[in-house]
């Protein structure tokens, strides 16, 4: 039938439960490839899986569930509107701090799950890798302060290290960001009034854009990854310019992989550096914009910049 998951039989279904005392997870995917890929994850992360469910009784089985310590959602391409209700739910229990979620989609999914899911107890994954599941799984499944389970052996445990630094990273620049933020918006104030008759258009910041961009042709992309300030600029010149920026969209201009991008967009917009605006015209679209002592700041460092040089990168 067609509201049937994919696990057969009810007989089958229940073989392939798994009662281990460890991190209970329900996976709920639109195709047996898309659930299938979250077992191995579980598996790689050693959790237990509580249940499947396929995207049209998603929500449903959600409502039964009694206990977990994460939802798992896969997605192969586009979904009905059943979707939606799942990440209602995921985005309630995520507020509430009930349990962690983690949702593997393609990219032309980016912007109506982020509508729905930019929250820090929400993992947003891009075409992920298997490790990258098994990463974001487990942070999904471990409760503050964040920490990653030791799951894995060989060549994957570097790339578990290297997204674990990562997670650090991001943590790390935000808490001084948070610290030095009265200070910064202080100092934009001065500048402003100091340089009252300069304007910075969106042309410069334009320029400083593409020439940040130029570098990947000489030199490696990964040695001067900075998605929070790619962004920035993005964001800075779209204000200027009047125009609304998409998360898909600003995703690309991080010039990072999806998930990275995306890690990065929830967490600036959770210590108040960015701003989420729905869009009026389609609920399952979401804006992202600087939050104005953010926006004050980049205008009177970016004045500033320019009387020591005429570009700066």
């Amino acid at each position: 039938m067609a509201s049937r998951a994919f696990n057969d039989a009810p007989a089958s279904a229940l073989s392939r439960i798994d009662y281990r005392p460890a991190p209970c997870v329900l996976i709920i995917a639109d195709s047996p490839e898309t659930e299938e890929a979250w077992r191995r994850a579980a598996l790689l992360a050693g959790c237990r899986i509580s249940g499947c469910a396929s995207i049209a009784d998603g929500a449903a089985r959600i409502d039964r569930q009694l206990a977990v310590d994460s939802i798992l959602v896969g997605l192969s391409g586009e979904a009905d509107e059943a979707l939606d209700g799942i990440l209602r739910r995921i985005a309630a229990a995520a507020a509430a701090g009930r349990h962690g979620s983690a949702i593997a989609a393609p990219a032309a999914l980016i912007d109506r799950i982020a509508a729905a899911s930019l929250h820090p107890g929400i993992q947003h994954l891009v075409d992920p890798t298997e490790v990258e599941r098994a990463t974001a799984l487990a942070i999904s499944t471990t409760r503050q302060p964040p920490r990653l389970h030791d799951v894995v052996k060989g060549s994957a445990t570097a790339r578990l290290q290297q997204l674990s630094e990562e997670v650090g990273r991001v943590a790390t620049i935000l808490a001084a960001l948070s610290e030095d933020e009265a200070a910064a918006t202080a100092l934009a104030g001065r500048e402003s009034e100091e340089n009252a008759g300069e304007r910075i258009d969106a042309g410069q910041v334009r320029a400083i854009i593409r020439a940040r961009r130029l570098r990947d042709h000489f030199f490696k992309s990964d040695l001067f990854a900075d998605p929070a300030w790619d962004m920035m600029l993005d964001l800075m010149a779209a204000r200027i310019e009047g125009q609304k920026v998409a998360v898909s969209s600003l995703c690309i201009a991080a010039a990072v992989p999806p998930t990275t991008a995306l890690r990065w967009i929830k967490a600036l917009c959770d210590q108040g550096i960015f701003v989420r605006l729905a869009d009026p015209e389609d609920g399952r679209r979401v804006f992202i914009e600087l939050a104005d002592p953010t926006a004050a700041a980049l205008d009177a460092y970016l004045r500033a910049a320019q009387r020591i040089a005429p570009l700066n990168v």
